[in-house]
């Protein structure tokens, strides 16, 4: 595997993180393949996602949704909105064939809303569908160090 691959897969997993942070959410939905899939499991061990039960098991229609709720501030998890910052590392390319990449990756996120921080845990799973000008992401898969444990918000992205 060469070097420019995996940093044009770096490029591409850290412009996503930043447009999340940055809350360009409508430009976040551009990177996505519409059969695409955003899940993040309770079960971290889980890989049958249909017929578990998920933090998030987000097609496309749902992912709009979600970007929605999260401009309009219709819930109420979401408002203010939380101020974040997720680190990227330890990226791993699994598979890489012309027509899909899976790339796995750990991510550290903080949160600090409210006068409060909060810190998460994940790794991450991608599978990414390459493009003449980059990639779409067919399915991101969130999981989370506590997941099985109490979480007392996510009202945003991870």
């Amino acid at each position: 595997m060469s070097s420019q691959r995996i940093n044009e897969v770096v490029n591409f997993l850290n412009l996503e993180a930043d447009m999340l942070d940055q809350g360009e959410f409508d430009n976040w939905l551009t990177l996505w393949h519409p059969d695409g899939r955003y899940i993040v499991p309770i079960d971290p061990h889980t890989d049958d996602f249909e017929n578990t039960l998920n933090f998030a098991f987000d097609d496309d229609a749902m992912r709009r949704r979600r970007v929605q709720r999260l401009y309009s501030g219709e819930s109420i998890s979401t408002m203010p909105r939380a101020r974040t910052i997720r680190m990227l590392a330890r990226h791993r390319i699994l598979v890489d064939t012309p027509s899909r990449l899976e790339v796995r990756c750990a991510q550290s996120l903080w949160e600090y809303r409210k006068g409060k921080s909060q810190h998460y845990v994940a790794d991450l799973h991608y599978r990414l569908l390459p493009q003449a000008t980059g990639f779409l992401i067919e399915s991101k898969v969130v999981r989370m160090l506590n997941s099985d444990g109490y979480l007392s918000s996510i009202g945003y992205i991870l």
